[in-house]
């Protein structure tokens, strides 16, 4: 995925401009995004503080680090059961 050009602590200062009243629009233009790309964000980033934002992302990194030790081990069992299957 491509990284964001905003910090978690400036997009939610964003959702939170918007959620005070601010126009959509005009939050926008101040950041310069588009308003697809807002309500993206704001899907994700939506209702969160700044402190989960960045427990989001620790969770993230944990999660995609396991995938990959998980995914190197069924590797390694593939290459075992075929050794012993030819011998």
């Amino acid at each position: 995925m491509r990284k964001s050009c905003f910090t978690e602590a400036q997009i939610i200062g964003m959702n939170k401009e918007q959620e005070a009243g601010m126009a959509t629009a005009e939050v926008c233009r101040r950041h310069g995004l588009s308003l697809a790309t807002f309500y993206k964000l704001k899907a994700r980033y939506g209702g969160m503080e700044v402190s989960e934002a960045a427990r989001l992302k620790a969770l993230e990194d944990e999660n995609s680090k396991l995938k990959r030790l998980l995914a190197d081990t069924m590797l390694d069992n593939v290459v075992l059961k075929d050794l012993l299957g030819k011998n």
